[in-house]
């Protein structure tokens, strides 16, 4: 057989994790992390960005690292502007990976910077040992922990955060987190003020369907991922016995856009031209203009992670403070 429709890849030591006996994994691989900044260091002006991590459910280890530009310190006795929050949830396949990850801290403190705005980055817990909706339950809980205690109890955000413009914004798995947890609070709207929700940013999002896309089947042994790990992904965070058309997966299952369209809350979707998920971004984005949905769309040239791009990765990165700045309409 060829190479086209066979591969040699095995999916589970390409994510370094090892199956057990009882559903749950191993996770090998331990990428890079950063450790929290929540004090300025004067003697070290190149942290633009300082963070912190506050708990949020001990009982479920989850957390969130809060990201504050610097520079609002030195108008701290009264800010006269305050900044949008955008909420954050990482990517991973929902089987690994967490806010304190280097390459999550390293972006999350770039578009803070940038922006400037604050960010709430959101550690949920990862599937199999929880399999979706957790997520989305631990996404959830977070809004509402924002809304009543964290303005209260948290200075950063209670003192510089503009609770009236909020975001919700994920990459590749947290991007299908933020469209999911959009789709909750759209029906919970008054039970969350004074936090409103002004858009979604969907970067790379992961989603997927029982028939294979053409991007996908040219994906057999993509580098960065691989139609099995994709599967293998899906296998291993779907409820048990669902396939890939379970809503939680294939975004034109279900009625979700017309719940954004009447919100009226635009959206931005970030992709690539060689990403693997790129014609299930474009499928998804399709089916929410459709239902009136106010849509942004920005596709690179490169694949799932502009990272690897300089070029490409400030164009990522400028395309999200556009859409946060903006008060018009983008098209």
């Amino acid at each position: 057989m060829s190479s086209q429709h066979y591969s040699t890849i095995d999916p589970y030591k390409f994510c370094q994790i090892i199956p057990n006996a009882d559903g749950s994994i191993t996770r090998e691989c331990s990428p890079p992390c950063t450790v929290a900044t929540p004090y300025p260091d004067d003697l070290d002006h190149h942290t633009l960005v300082l963070s912190k991590d506050v708990p949020i459910n001990q009982s479920n280890n989850t957390w969130v690292r809060i990201f504050l530009p610097r520079r609002v310190l030195d108008n701290s006795s009264s800010p006269s502007t305050k900044l949008p929050l955008i909420i954050h949830f990482h990517g991973g396949g929902f089987i690994i990976l967490c806010p304190a990850t280097s390459a999550i801290h390293e972006v999350c403190s770039h578009i803070a910077a940038e922006i400037p705005c604050i960010i709430v980055s959101v550690e949920y817990r990862l599937a199999p040992e929880y399999r979706l909706p957790a997520a989305y339950d631990d996404a959830m809980e977070v809004l509402q922990w924002i809304k009543s205690t964290g303005q209260a109890e948290e200075e950063w955000l209670g003192k510089y955060a503009d609770f009236s413009c909020c975001y919700l914004m994920g990459d590749s798995a947290g991007g299908n987190i933020a469209y999911h947890v959009g789709l909750r609070a759209a029906t919970q709207i008054d039970n969350l003020l004074p936090l409103k929700i002004r858009g979604l940013i969907l970067n790379h999002p992961f989603f997927g369907g029982v028939e294979r896309t053409e991007s996908e089947l040219r994906s057999l042994n993509d580098p960065v991922l691989p139609l099995c790990v994709n599967d293998l992904m899906w296998e291993l965070s779907l409820p048990v016995g669902a396939d890939r058309d379970h809503e939680y997966c294939n975004p034109t299952v279900g009625n979700g856009g017309s719940k954004i369209a009447a919100m009226g809350w635009r959206v931005l979707v970030n992709g690539g031209k060689k990403d693997p998920l790129i014609e299930r971004q474009i499928e998804m984005m399709k089916m929410m203009k459709v239902k009136g949905v106010k849509v942004v769309s920005r596709f690179g040239e490169g694949g799932h992670n502009p990272a690897e791009n300089p070029s490409e990765y400030n164009a990522f990165i400028a395309s999200i403070k556009d859409f946060v700045l903006s008060e018009s309409e983008l098209e």
